[in-house]
C-alpha cells in the first residue's frame, strides 16, 4: 500500500500521451482518437473536418469537436509466489520483489484510468484470481490478495513448484483482446509446454515479462557456496559465473519473439524499480 506514494510521485501528465514505443526519445501518439470530448470554438490551424455541425448551426459561431484516445487499458499482473521463489541472498525473496514492482505498475495504471487485475501462481492449492478493476479501491483488493497469497506460499515453501502453464490461461482468459499480461518472475521450472502456450497467448494479448534475478544468480565468481535454513537444513549452491548473460540472452530471445521484458534486480529495492515500471507503464 506505500508504495502507492512512490508510483505517484514518477507519474506525470506527460508519461499518459507518450508513443507506445520504447526509447530514448519522447514522442507523442499519433491520430486524435476516436472518442468525442469536448466542444470549443474554432481557433485558427483547426482542421475543418473537425468542425461540429451542430453546434455551429446553434450559435452561429464555428465551432470543432475534440477527440481522446479511447483504449481501455485492462493489465492482469501474474505474480510468482511458487517455493524457488521463496528465495533470496540480499535485502529480500525474489517473490517479495516480484510482488513490489508488480504493485508499483499497478498503481501507476489505476491511477493512469486503466484497470488491474491479479493472479498468483504458488504451491498453496487454489491459485489467486481477480478480475481487472478499476480505481483505488481495485489496488487495494490487489494488494490485500498479494500479502494473503504469500502467507500462504511461505507455508508450502517445501513443496516442489507447480507448473505456470495453467495459470497462462486462466490470466489470458480474464483479458480482452489487447488487454496486457504482465508476468513477474524468475521462470524456473516453467513447465514443458510453457514456451508454447505462451506465444499462444501473446498472439491475443501483450505479454510483458518482469524477471526477477538475485544476487546470487549474477555471481561473476564460480563456486560452491554452503547454506542453512531455519529447518536445519544445509547444502551448497552452485554458481558458475555466467548467470548474468544467461539472463540477458533470455530477455533478448523473448524480445525477439514479441514479449519484451526486463531484468529486476531483488537487491536494488523499490526506489529503482519505479523508474523502470515507469517504462514499462508507457509501452502498456
Amino acid at each position: 500500500m506505500g508504495l502507492r506514494h512512490l508510483a505517484r510521485r514518477g507519474a506525470s501528465p506527460v508519461t499518459r500521451t507518450l508513443a507506445g514505443l520504447p526509447g530514448g526519445i519522447v514522442t507523442r501518439r499519433r491520430g486524435r482518437g476516436s472518442e468525442p470530448e469536448d466542444v470549443r470554438l474554432w481557433a485558427e490551424g483547426d482542421d475543418r473536418r473537425h468542425i461540429d455541425r451542430n453546434a455551429t448551426a446553434r450559435t452561429g459561431q464555428l465551432y470543432v469537436r475534440t477527440h481522446h484516445d479511447e483504449r481501455d487499458r485492462a493489465v492482469i499482473l501474474l505474480a510468482d509466489f511458487r517455493p524457488s521463489m521463496l528465495f533470496g541472498t540480499r535485502r529480500t525473496l525474489r517473490a517479495n520483489a516480484a510482488a513490489e514492482a508488480l504493485a508499483l505498475l499497478g498503481w501507476r495504471i489505476v491511477a493512469d484510468g486503466g484497470r488491474v487485475g491479479l493472479v498468483v501462481a504458488s504451491a498453496a492449492g487454489e491459485a489467486t484470481v481477480l478480475r481487472p478493476a478499476g480505481g483505488e479501491r481495485a489496488m487495494t483488493a490487489v494488494t490485500g490478495a498479494l500479502a494473503v497469497a504469500h502467507a500462504r506460499a511461505l507455508e508450502t515453501a517445501k513443496d516442489p513448484d507447480p507448473p505456470l502453464e495453467p495459470l497462462l490461461g486462466v490470466a489470458a482468459s480474464l483479458l480482452p483482446s489487447g488487454g496486457h499480461l504482465v508476468i513477474g518472475s524468475a521462470l524456473d521450472n516453467p513447465g514443458p509446454d510453457f514456451e508454447r502456450l505462451l506465444g499462444l497467448v501473446a498472439e491475443r494479448v501483450s505479454v510483458r515479462l518482469v524477471l526477477v534475478s538475485d544476487a546470487f544468480e549474477r555471481a561473476r565468481r564460480p563456486g560452491f557456496f554452503p547454506f542453512a535454513l531455519s529447518d536445519g537444513r544445509r547444502g551448497s549452491l552452485r554458481a558458475d559465473g555466467t548467470g548474468e548473460r544467461a539472463i540477458d540472452a533470455r530477455l533478448a530471445d523473448y524480445a525477439a519473439r514479441g514479449m519484451a521484458g526486463l531484468r529486476l534486480d531483488v537487491e536494488a529495492g523499490p526506489e529503482a524499480y519505479a523508474p523502470l515500471m515507469e517504462r514499462l507503464d508507457a509501452v502498456l
